[in-house]
């Protein structure tokens, strides 16, 4: 019932959008008179039907939980002042912007514009978008992944990495489930989850700094995504690089053994800054709509291109005896930080288990689709590193045949590549410039926004620039974000969200286990990517020359 029908006054209403995803509350300031006048038999029957033919609402019950209705009374001369909280059905445009806000703070951004679109998706849908989530740069470099590991040593490590990844995002799907159902919210990303698991933690230090979790979280998805950035300017830069040196010698047939001599161009550099105003018009562009297709577009560019490459190689398998079983150790880390890379999913994780249509089947096809995943990297990776061996390159696009077919699939995935960039692009984006623009006017804030997009494009381009080395870029990101987003802050999760509860002792030696390890292969692979990259110095030795084909 509103205030001008109770007091017959003036009522004063403040809309405040809070940050995280409650909604729209709204603060009623309502005077009274001191002693307000019987409602009449009338007036009754009259409320009553108006309630009985007014739908219901469902309030937003994570602000219920978090800041309760509060009736303050204050006695005067002019009569008795009551302050209410009302708790009201946000409008429906705030609601499109909650689940826009929340695509941001979780997941893959290839991911976020279908995702917004779609509402009640089914158990197939919701399977299609796991497996194209992972369906990345990451798939291409897991060939030369596998060598760094050994051709035994590499499957079995990728079949051990995908279980353990696979585990990590159930993890995370329980607790959000159980703080879901604790504090009766509809939606929990993964920023809340870990806020609210440190808010559950018996330490008190952490319960008081359990803001700090949503922060590292955000942190970490801000790394990650700028390096997917990174890895991409490499990738578009290396393989246009190959198809323009290669221009004169490129032929239809892809039969037969033919040497290439590739005509020397400008330095991979120099490639890299050419697509810079391409990329800076992309990433100008602020509607989400706009960039979904993009999306399409590079998806359908990066199937078709996929499909291609692995007909390829499953043609002419030479003897595998001549591979080392187990590589060197001093090698290992940068599989890691590429195989991790790889499998950086699970911010989509919790977006996908929200929009099924029954979220009960969810935990299946989260674990089927993880095993398809896990089946096609093992299978990418190691028929690549069989069919090219010793001399497969950090994108195995590189050791495609010199003949028009597979040089037209470098430029499909050129392009598929260029549009996700605007999309990767779209997430650390939507969690800097909010924050930077809500200091400023609004006279200066459309320009800081495009002032920070522009910034932030070059940023990518001169971190590319100075680590050129796709395999290298791969590690590191892999390595430094990937790490701690998909192995070490889960299992710390489910300890600090049940361990009041009580826990059996395996239960926290094997989340202990699985953070150690993944703390380890941060710190490892990120030592051995950047010693890596010290050892190359100037001399840098690119991965985009072929010297034959086949």
């Amino acid at each position: 019932m509103s205030c001008a029908t109770l007091g017959k006054s003036r009522a004063f209403l403040v809309a405040v959008t809070y940050p995280v995803k409650c909604g729209w509350g709204l603060y009623s300031l309502c005077p009274f008179p001191k002693e307000p006048p019987p409602l009449s038999p009338w007036s009754h029957t009259k409320a009553k039907k108006q309630l009985e033919s007014t739908p219901p609402q469902h309030p937003e019950p994570s602000l219920s939980e978090a800041v309760m209705p509060v009736t303050k009374s204050a006695g005067g001369p002019q009569g008795t002042v009551d302050l209410k909280l009302d708790l009201r059905s946000p409008p429906k445009s705030a609601k499109k912007m909650q689940n826009k806000d929340s695509s941001f703070w979780d997941g893959h951004p290839s991911e976020s514009p279908g995702l917004e679109k779609t509402k009640g998706i089914t158990a197939f849908q919701t399977l299609v978008h796991l497996v194209k989530g992972n369906m990345g740069t990451g798939i291409l470099g897991l060939p030369l992944a596998v060598k760094n590991a050994g051709i035994l040593m590499g499957p079995l490590s990728l079949l051990a990495m995908g279980f353990i990844a696979c585990h990590c995002m159930h993890i995370l799907v329980r607790c959000a489930q159980r703080f879901c159902h604790r504090l009766n919210k509809p939606f929990m990303d993964y920023g809340d989850t870990v806020m609210h698991g440190l808010e559950a933690s018996p330490s008190a230090w952490l319960r008081t700094h359990a803001h700090w979790g949503r922060n590292i979280v955000s942190f970490f998805l801000i790394v990650t995504q700028l390096g997917f950035c990174c890895v991409y300017i490499v990738f578009l830069a290396d393989n246009l690089k190959q198809v323009v040196e290669a221009v004169n010698g490129t032929t239809s047939n892809c039969h037969y053994n033919e040497t290439v001599f590739l005509t020397p161009t400008m330095d991979s550099r120099l490639y890299m800054l050419s697509f810079l105003p391409f990329l800076v018009l992309l990433v100008l562009i602020r509607n989400l709509r706009v960039l979904t297709v993009f999306s399409l577009l590079a998806n359908i560019s990066m199937l078709v291109s996929l499909v291609i490459i692995t007909q390829y190689i499953v043609q002419e398998i030479p003897d595998p005896s001549r591979l080392p079983l187990i590589a060197s150790w001093k090698t290992y880390p940068l599989f890691f930080g590429t195989a991790i890379f790889s499998f950086e999913s699970i911010g989509v994780v919790l977006p996908l288990e929200n929009k099924m249509k029954d979220a009960r089947h969810f935990p299946a096809i989260l674990s089927l689709g993880m095993s398809i995943i896990t089946a096609l990297y093992i299978g990418i990776g190691s028929l690549g590193y069989l069919r090219f061996g010793n001399d497969i390159k950090a994108s195995i696009t590189l050791n495609l045949p010199n003949c028009w077919l597979y040089q037209s699939v470098k430029l499909l995935y050129v392009v598929g590549i260029l549009c996700t960039y605007a999309l990767q692009f779209y997430v650390p984006a939507e969690i800097i410039i909010p924050f930077a623009t809500s200091q400023v006017s609004k006279r200066w804030a459309l320009l800081l926004d495009l002032s920070i997009r522009l910034a932030m494009v070059c940023l990518t381009c001169t971190l590319a620039i100075l680590i050129p080395r796709l395999d290298l870029v791969l590690s590191l990101v892999g390595s430094v974000s990937s790490s701690a987003l998909a192995l070490i802050i889960p299992p710390l999760l489910e300890i600090t969200t049940y361990y009041s509860e009580g826990m059996s002792p395996l239960t926290i030696a094997k989340d202990a286990l699985i953070s150690i390890l993944g703390f380890v292969g941060f710190v490892v692979g990120t030592y051995q990517a950047l010693d890596e990259l010290i050892l190359s110095g100037q001399a840098l030795t690119f991965s985009n020359s072929t010297v034959f084909i086949q």
